[in-house]
């Protein structure tokens, strides 16, 4: 099944699947279940992060699974922390809690703090092979081009909010243009604006026997979109992965072009107080 879920090759020559599974918002001690219910679904591509507090739950269901390490990618991502020390120690302690001795792609979680001070980290942790390759996510294009500009290694991924009513057309211009990859969270916006309801989704996925979800994964897939759809229902796993045999139409694309609003279902990272909201969880 996992031949069925085509993989993207990153600006490091590292491989990725293009559609994995997201353990975000997911409660620990219904993680490793989900997470083993994904495994069994074809889902090789797990993304958690340090501030889920989830990846011991990733790790159990990793190692109950016996599946090869090498045929898994396991993303994590660093928090906010000061110093290029603290960022080690983040990333250790994230290791230890996966039960791995390396990541294929450790992200900087959020664009604040000392996030400088992290990539310095993060690119040591890249040469010495514990972190396959490094990323960002949250970033913004002006940040995104800064950290690029005076850095030795260019992010393989920017994961952000992108669904159809948030599309991020000229943020994706921008990172195919520094060799980035655009990897897409939050691709049903939690079911917020009535997504699963609209018409022209619906309508697109009559026409092929899919549901909304689907349609959104397959829309985002065709636009070489990594994707991490969540769910604890082991049925709509199996759902979500199932969606590499039908094609999208130029003119359903473009249909679905026409839902962009250009403004984010979620927070802004412009926001003083969502700054300062942020930066309260700050770690050591």
């Amino acid at each position: 099944m996992t031949s069925d879920i085509p993989q993207i090759t990153l600006n490091n020559g590292v491989q990725m699947p293009v559609l994995g599974f997201g353990v975000y918002q997911i409660p620990d001690e219904q993680t490793e279940q989900a997470v083993t219910d994904a495994l069994a679904a074809g889902y090789r591509l797990l993304d958690t992060a340090e501030s889920y507090g989830n990846e011991e739950a990733v790790g159990r269901a990793i190692a109950k699974s016996e599946i090869p390490r090498e045929e898994l990618f396991v993303t994590t991502k660093v928090w906010i922390h000061s110093g290029e020390e603290a960022v080690k120690r983040a990333f250790a302690a994230s290791v230890e809690r996966l039960g791995l001795d390396y990541v294929d792609l450790y992200l900087i979680h959020q664009p604040l703090g000392d996030y400088y001070g992290a990539w310095r980290a993060m690119q040591e942790l890249n040469r010495e092979g514990l972190a396959k390759a490094i990323g960002v996510s949250n970033f913004f294009p002006d940040r995104l081009v800064d950290l690029i500009d005076h850095n030795e290694v260019t992010p393989a991924v920017n994961q952000i909010e992108t669904h159809p009513y948030n599309q991020r057309i000229a943020d994706q211009e921008l990172m195919r243009a520094r060799g980035v990859q655009h990897e897409s969270w939050g691709p049903f916006a939690e079911g917020k604006s009535n997504i699963f309801s609209d018409p022209t989704l619906r309508e697109i996925g009559a026409t092929y026997d899919k549901s909304v979800a689907q349609v959104i994964l397959r829309w985002l897939t065709r636009r070489d979109i990594v994707v991490i759809p969540k769910s604890v229902r082991a049925e709509r796993m199996r759902e979500n992965v199932d969606v590499f045999d039908f094609e999208l139409t130029d003119e359903e694309m473009t249909r679905i072009a026409g839902l962009d609003t250009g403004g984010s279902l979620f927070f802004d990272h412009a926001d003083p107080e969502m700054v300062s909201w942020l930066n309260s969880r700050k770690g050591d």
